[in-house]
């Protein structure tokens, strides 16, 4: 070994017995509690892991009512009496009453408001538990009031939940909150509430059909917007209803696709009004004289149809909905992801405005705005199953709409209606 070598070693020796050294000397420092920081262990999930069969997975309360379609007797416009009255909508958990004590001058610069709520319980013996964050930053100066008063103010300027357990003297603020909305006796209603919530994001619900409630957790910005949609019930709003049929084409020719110019040959000139052509595909509004039977007749002579699912969803007017194909359809379907968005509107009492997308689990596939009459159709054509992994390049997703309406009228009655 050469000289440079050993003066290097020697040295790296040297650092590695100092450091050893400082390690065992040094004393571990202790966090104090608002610093501290609990984790969970998550441990990695083996692919073999025993998972709830994929029969139970299935159920679905709703299919009953949102999967059976009578395309023979089709009412365009339905009168709904529902109770107004019966509209509630109630944070759940545990939240015992504040103490009762009077607050004077309570000011503080700005910070994020557990930092203030912290401040405030402290001087009131409170135990303070923050579920999630980061909070928003607030300040205020000379804040009066009761406890209870107090704290409803900086939660609310914060657009944070709060609850209290007396027992454990222990307040807990949280972005989100379970809550239950309790709807009138009537399934069209509930229907589009379910639908409205899945438009917003939110997946994680329990419906109890027995006492007509949904159960489901919000932030304060989603609690505003069910709160403005029960609002909007006090104006009899309408509710626009969507027929649905999708099915999947196989041309008999695999070297050609469908011919959808032979429309113009089969029906009568006017029968497809319009047609206007999006991301992906085309949509078609047509008369009544297009409809589900005259459809399937026409491409039954050109390719092997295979239905994928039927079902309705309900669209409270001037709001956005959501309905997902794999509620009416085969699970093993390659098409059993996707999901019709819709927000729609109705003006001129029979001119409906419908803003369709059809999405996927890896995103957005196409989009339409639809401009109809009540009774007219519409069609969306040439939606290539490529998409969908379908290795058929001549195939394609087709998907028939039947928009109608439902005019709701506030009685004092609870009346039960079947869609």
């Amino acid at each position: 070994m050469n000289a440079m070598k050993l003066k290097n070693l020697i040295a790296f020796s040297l650092i590695t017995f100092f450091l050893g050294s400082c390690a065992q000397n040094e004393q571990p420092r202790f966090l104090p509690e608002e610093e501290q920081i609990t984790a969970e262990v998550i441990f990695p999930q083996s692919p073999e892991i025993i998972r709830t069969s994929k029969g139970a997975s299935s159920l679905d309360l709703e299919t009953p009512l949102r999967c059976n379609v009578n395309w023979k007797t089709q009412e365009m416009i339905t009168t709904l009496p529902f109770n107004v009255k019966t509209f509630n909508l109630v944070k759940n958990g545990r939240n015992d009453m504040l103490p009762r004590f009077e607050v004077t001058g309570f000011s503080f610069e700005t910070m994020p408001a557990e930092k203030a709520l912290l401040k405030l319980t402290k001087e009131a013996g409170l135990k303070l538990i923050a579920k999630d964050g980061p909070y928003a930053k607030i300040a205020a100066e000379n804040l009066r009031g009761e406890f209870s008063e107090v704290v409803n103010m900086i939660t609310e300027a914060a657009d944070v939940y709060y609850s209290y357990d007396d027992n454990k003297k222990t307040l807990t603020i949280s972005h989100k909150a379970s809550f239950s909305l309790y709807a009138p006796k009537s399934r069209p209603i509930m229907l589009g509430l379910l639908d409205v919530l899945r438009g917003a994001g939110i997946t994680d619900i329990t419906t109890d059909w027995a006492e007509y409630s949904i159960t489901f957790t919000a932030d304060y910005e989603l609690r505003n917007k069910i709160q403005q949609l029960i609002a909007s019930f006090d104006n009899d709003p309408t509710l626009i209803v969507y027929d649905i049929s999708l099915f999947r084409i196989y041309p008999y020719d695999h070297k050609n696709d469908v011919d959808w110019q032979e429309l113009l040959k089969t029906f009568e000139f006017g029968t497809i009004k319009t047609a206007k052509t999006g991301v992906i595909g085309r949509v078609l509004t047509t008369s009544n004289d297009l409809n589900i039977s005259t459809l399937r007749h026409f491409l039954g002579g050109q390719a092997m149809v295979m239905p994928v699912g039927e079902g309705k969803f309900v669209v409270p007017n001037q709001w956005f909905a959501r309905f997902d194909i794999g509620k009416c359809g085969s699970r093993d379907v390659v098409e059993q992801d996707l999901s019709i968005l819709a927000k729609s509107s109705l003006e001129d009492k029979h001119r409906i405005y419908s803003d369709i997308t059809l999405e996927a689990t890896k995103g957005q596939i196409t989009q339409f705005n639809v401009r109809s009459k009540l009774g007219e159709n519409f069609l969306i054509i040439g939606i290539p199953n490529g998409i969908f992994g379908v290795d058929k390049p001549k195939s394609e997703t087709v998907v028939f709409i039947v928009p109608r309406i439902i005019r709701t009228v506030k009685t004092n009655s609870n009346i039960i209606n079947n869609l």
